[in-house]
């Protein structure tokens, strides 16, 4: 992963993503001040299974697979994620370890934002956690009902 700049900005690229849409302007101002550019090439490890949260990025451009060991020792893609998705949820809900594996399988264009921050920001601004909340658990609830899905195929 490589940190990056763009011409655009980062309030203008935090505003932009799907994910954000209807916040209001103080929530994407807190937002895009503790925002990164990162890039990915494929085959670049973004989170690793197990290991601590402590992040999560708004993916712009590119595709990155969730995969998660199996009792075999084998691996399943659970998801396969792109423009306009959400990586990283765990960085919001104790113990902040990671569900899954992504791996980035094309060039990828992300914004990173620090979790530990995040969680701060949340604390200070209970309507931003609340926005971030409803979001994430949408994608948290599609991204294991389509592990689960997987794994029923695989047993």
């Amino acid at each position: 992963m490589q940190t990056e700049t763009y011409n655009e900005t980062m309030t203008t690229r935090v505003e932009l993503h799907p994910f954000l849409a209807g916040l209001n302007r103080t929530q994407l101002t807190l937002l895009a001040d503790c925002a990164i550019s990162i890039r990915c090439r494929p085959g670049d490890v973004i989170l690793r299974e197990g290991d601590r949260a402590d992040r999560f990025f708004l993916i712009e451009t590119g595709k990155v697979v969730l995969e998660s060991g199996i009792d075999d020792g084998g691996i399943v893609v659970v998801d396969t994620i792109g423009a306009g998705d959400l990586l990283g949820w765990s960085w919001m809900f104790p113990p902040y370890a990671w569900q899954f594996t992504a791996r980035a399988v094309a060039p990828t264009r992300a914004v990173f934002f620090a979790g530990p921050v995040l969680r701060e920001y949340c604390e200070l601004d209970h309507s931003l956690g609340y926005e971030l909340l409803k979001r994430m658990t949408a994608v948290m609830t599609r991204r294991m009902q389509n592990a689960r899905r997987k794994m029923l195929g695989i047993h």
